[in-house]
């Protein structure tokens, strides 16, 4: 499959003993009220999502855990219809790639599993700068985000993430692990943008993919898609869209 380097070129289309505990309901709560806000494609346009994956090293433990959660999303992705994907990951030294869009999710699927992590920084910028510039181009229905660390300018993380809420672009960021700095940040982004955060661990791997393919299927085909798409996490998010 052909990819973009999205390492940030002007001009150029080549283009981180305080544990948390797992998300709460809370959490869960402001995750589904936020997915209210991702609006189907009007006139039975395909819906646009960006999915990042921070692939560096501290991963590495949990990666092929991921891959599969991830792999399953996409083909909950690829069967709900009607939406076009793109996969977009950072590791190593300055490297962040984008997929081509494809509504075949299996090919996205294949992809992910063919990268390895690599040591090096996290490029949150990188990747909500890249979703900005698609949404310039064209209409991006949500960025969703899965990564464990955050090592940036938190500012500077903020300072895009407002314009992604400002262009209706909710970000949801999905942490793994319990990274104080990350939560915050990941906080951060995810009410500037008006979408939701949420931390997970292996013993909530299915709450998260469900709430996934919530997302995705509203995102694709709205609520007569949400309707017809039977989990505990779709009738939880269809309770709030009915409320509108």
């Amino acid at each position: 499959m052909r990819r973009r380097d999205v390492t940030a070129k002007p001009g150029s289309r080549q283009v981180a003993d305080n544990k948390q505990s797992p998300s709460s309901k809370t959490d869960v709560a402001d995750f589904l009220n936020a997915a209210r806000a991702i609006t189907p494609q009007p006139g039975g346009q395909s819906g646009r999502l960006v999915f990042a994956l921070d692939a560096t090293m501290s991963r590495q433990p949990t990666w092929d855990a991921a891959c599969r959660l991830q792999g399953e999303m996409f083909n909950a992705v690829s069967k709900a219809g009607g939406l076009n994907v793109q996969l977009v990951y950072f590791r190593g030294f300055g490297e962040c790639r984008a997929s081509k869009w494809v509504s075949d999710a299996t090919q996205l699927r294949d992809l992910m599993t063919r990268i390895d992590c690599r040591g090096g920084h996290t490029q949150i910028g990188k990747v909500l700068k890249h979703t900005r510039d698609e949404t310039l181009r064209k209409p991006v229905s949500a960025l969703v985000y899965i990564g464990d660390a955050m090592e940036e300018d938190i500012d500077r993380l903020c300072q895009t993430a407002g314009e992604l809420g400002m262009r209706k672009v909710p970000c949801f960021m999905f942490q793994e692990g319990s990274d104080p700095a990350a939560q915050t940040g990941f906080r951060e982004i995810a009410r500037l943008s008006s979408g939701a955060y949420l931390r997970f661990d292996n013993s909530a791997a299915g709450a998260l993919l469900n709430l996934l393919k919530a997302v995705a299927v509203y995102a694709s085909g709205g609520l007569r898609a949400l309707e017809k798409h039977s989990s505990r996490e779709s009738r939880l998010l269809l309770e709030q869209l009915s409320g509108r």
